[in-house]
């Protein structure tokens, strides 16, 4: 049985539910003859993959729904192979090649190679184009992003370029200019409520209005751990109530207890206890961006309005650092330290004023 967030996911422009004038300028744009490279940008959960995939079906029609899982495999120049899976139609393919760190290069020169070069199966497609959805761009090394530069103008004729990522800060203008950009706002709050209310309504079930509220707020605009959350809420306990417990991801719980942990001690050892749990975090594929931000929002709320303003002002500098370097935990693990150091100074100055 599929999950709500998938079994009600849009697939043609007409079923989506927010941003209605933009999805009718999509399709616009898709009905003109001359189709760009697009980049396609916007926070987690709202809408992107959702739009993309309703692009592809505008293109090529049902066909393109028809998705298959595929492994391909790359060789790197020490004769090193490795394979990466792709997710493709006959019209179009998708991958992420910032899954492969250094490698992501190869994986990018490789596969619009061999995308641009193969017919598509479907002569009846009416696109003379493939279209390659590359997802995560803004995680992709400099290297790879230069080679992308070069194939967006070497196979222009025979593919298109759809790239998808959370923030644009990281990208080469180069590749911005060379693509329509297509920002996607995080819906509102009464969008992702009347979302929920939709999905009850076709799940037979009933919706408290006050629970849609706070299953909206608690999801911070994420559309999609909106619809997660709901469907955790009516697995624990239904018929719904008001004020029914809303569960939250476990790495969130980790995060929060990790924040305590450097208000509770600030010392060479609890620094190293949480550079562990920094490492845990990572390993299980969290994004380096929203530890930051989770450790930043849990931190804040021990500090007073003096001690707010220094903690943010050395949070955004080691947040920009974190996105044009290479390691997160080097500036996580900073902006800790850095933390520790000027709340038990603060600490300090405290105790001794009430001496």
């Amino acid at each position: 049985m599929a999950l709500w967030v998938d079994k009600y996911r849009p697939t043609t422009f007409c079923k989506l539910n927010f941003h209605k004038q933009q999805a009718e300028n999509l399709r616009n744009m898709v009905q003109k003859s001359d189709f760009p490279h697009l980049l396609v940008h916007g926070p987690s959960g709202a809408g992107k993959k959702t739009r993309i995939m309703a692009i592809i079906r505008e293109l090529y029609g049902a066909g393109a729904e028809r998705l298959r899982i595929e492994p391909m495999h790359f060789e790197t120049a020490s004769k090193k192979k490795f394979e990466i899976m792709t997710i493709s139609s006959s019209f179009h393919i998708e991958v992420n090649p910032s899954d492969h760190g250094i490698h992501d290069r190869i994986v990018i020169m490789d596969l619009v190679k061999q995308t641009a070069q193969t017919q598509q199966f479907d002569i009846n497609g009416g696109r003379e184009f493939k279209v390659i959805v590359l997802t995560n761009v803004d995680q992709l090394t400099k290297d790879a992003q230069h080679a992308l530069r070069r194939t967006m103008e070497k196979y222009v004729a025979s593919c298109r370029l759809i790239l998808c990522a959370n923030s644009t800060s990281r990208i080469l203008p180069a590749i911005k200019s060379r693509c329509l950009e297509i920002r996607v706002p995080a819906p509102t709050v009464a969008e992702i409520k009347s979302i929920l209310h939709h999905i009850c309504k076709k799940e037979g079930l009933q919706l408290p209005e006050k629970l849609a509220t706070n299953v909206a707020n608690a999801s911070g605009r994420n559309l999609r751990r909106a619809i997660l959350m709901l469907e955790a809420c009516k697995i624990e306990l239904y018929p719904f109530i008001d004020d029914q417990r809303i569960a939250e991801p476990d790495w969130q719980l980790f995060i929060r207890k990790t924040a305590t942990m450097i208000v509770s001690e600030q010392s060479p050892r609890k620094l190293l206890e949480v550079r562990g749990r920094l490492y845990e975090l990572l390993t299980h594929a969290i994004p380096c961006e929203l530890i930051f931000k989770g450790l930043l929002e849990e931190s804040l709320k021990n500090c007073d309005l003096t001690l707010k303003a220094e903690v943010i002002k050395i949070a955004a500098d080691l947040e920009h650092r974190m996105r044009t370097g290479s390691k997160a935990i080097f500036h996580l693990e900073a902006f800790i330290a850095r933390f520790m150091a000027i709340y038990k100074k603060f600490m300090d100055r405290t105790l001794a004023d009430f001496v």
